[in-house]
């Protein structure tokens, strides 16, 4: 663990309550659990995070995950002269060839990225106070590459905003629940939809008894998880797309969190499946926190079912058991997909920053920059996307030919 006093606030702005003058010490944690009580005491004042950022959660993707890739913690709290915590930043630091890079924990696998702040710091904080921050953990290292950070939660602005940023190559889609299932599905589709909807479901119970499950012991969960990863695994080759979830590590990962806390009904990740009689046509999982159902990973049979969109019947199932808990958001992540348009209409946005630690940092984060902003444009341009995914698909099939 590392402390890091700031200075002094200046005479000047003594008078101001939104200033460093309540920061009075930063300190770096390397380890995860030196930092959880603060965390928990964060928790506990309702500070502004998204349920990727829950030290359950990360905790479990460092150990299975961010350890076996080199990242160590490198999780920043300030608190205030009595010794409260103030924000934690959930950061991970890893060396990229001579460089020391910090990223936030939870890599691919975190679609929201926001650090935690206490509701009245969050909302007071200002762009120099963070950079006076910042500036204090130069010495320990040479970049900041923060990716996918919201730029609002729960309708508190994300301080991080103050900083230099630009667009994310995605955006995030969620929309607003209704205690009433019906009358939502109602306001979001049309006739002419649900007629299909409902001639889509007559035809899959032609198949067998079609039954939607939310996995409720570590048996079903696996048996759930090996379905996905199966059907994950032949859909990204079908793309020409790398798997996320294809190392032992991740699935380790996922598993775990599936499995901990299942006994008390309370897994970080609910899985939930589609099936017809025993065989699983579509999967869903997902982290609830704070009246919000955040989907994290989903896949579908490619066989005969899948004419029959089982995604989207297993969607329609959970929106509607999520109205029944009296849930008020349901978000299906990040990236643009015609089935998020159902419920999913409210596009979010989100930013990256890039910040230069050091001299030595500058070059990479100029590089990031580019490069970030290249995909933004290759993604947000219909016509260059398609033609993107069309040349991955070739290719796959190209690779994939005797």
């Amino acid at each position: 663990m590392n402390v890091v006093a700031l200075r002094p606030p200046r005479p000047d702005r003594q008078s101001l309550p939104a200033t460093p003058a309540r920061v009075a010490r930063i300190e770096v944690f390397d380890h995860m659990a030196a930092a959880e009580p603060y965390w928990r005491e964060l928790v506990l004042t309702h500070a502004i995070a998204t349920p990727y950022q829950r030290y359950e959660f990360l905790q479990l993707w460092q150990r299975h995950v961010g350890a076996k890739l080199g990242v160590r913690p490198f999780i920043v709290v300030g608190f205030d002269s009595v010794g409260k915590p103030l924000f934690l930043w959930p950061f991970g630091r890893r060396w990229l060839g001579p460089l020391r890079v910090v990223e936030f924990l939870g890599g691919k696998h975190a679609n929201f990225n926001v650090a935690l702040w206490r509701p009245d710091v969050a909302t007071s904080v200002g762009a120099g106070d963070i950079r006076t921050m910042l500036e204090r953990l130069a010495p320990q290292a040479d970049a900041l590459l923060l990716i996918n950070q919201s730029l609002t939660w729960a309708g508190t602005t994300n301080p991080f905003a103050l900083l230099p940023h630009q667009g994310a190559a995605n955006f995030g889609f969620s929309g607003a629940l209704a205690h009433d299932f019906e009358a939502l599905l109602l306001a979001r589709s049309n006739p002419v939809a649900r007629k299909k909807m409902r001639k889509k479901q007559r035809k899959l119970t032609t198949y067998g008894t079609v039954r939607f499950e939310r996995a409720s012991d570590d048996a079903e969960v696996r048996h759930v998880l090996d379905a996905f990863f199966k059907q994950k695994s032949a859909r990204m080759r079908a793309l020409g797309v790398p798997d996320a979830f294809a190392s032992a590590e991740v699935r380790r990962f996922i598993e775990a969190a599936a499995t901990e806390g299942l006994a008390e009904g309370a897994p970080i990740i609910e899985v939930y499946a589609l099936k017809v009689d025993d065989i699983i046509v579509a999967t869903m999982g997902g982290i609830v926190s704070d009246g919000r159902f955040c989907a994290m990973f989903n896949s579908i049979a490619q066989d005969r079912f899948a004419a029959q969109s089982p995604g989207e019947q297993l969607m329609l199932h959970l929106v509607r058991a999520c109205c029944a808990r009296g849930l008020s958001t349901f978000d299906l992540g990040i990236g643009e997909a015609n089935y998020k348009n159902l419920f999913c209409s409210d596009a979010e946005p989100l930013f990256d920053s890039f910040v230069a630690l050091s001299a030595a940092g500058r070059p990479m984060v100029f590089a990031a920059g580019i490069a970030a902003a290249i995909k933004r444009v290759v993604k947000q341009h219909p016509q260059i996307w398609w033609f993107v995914r069309a040349l991955r698909r070739l290719r796959a099939r190209l690779s994939a030919a005797p």
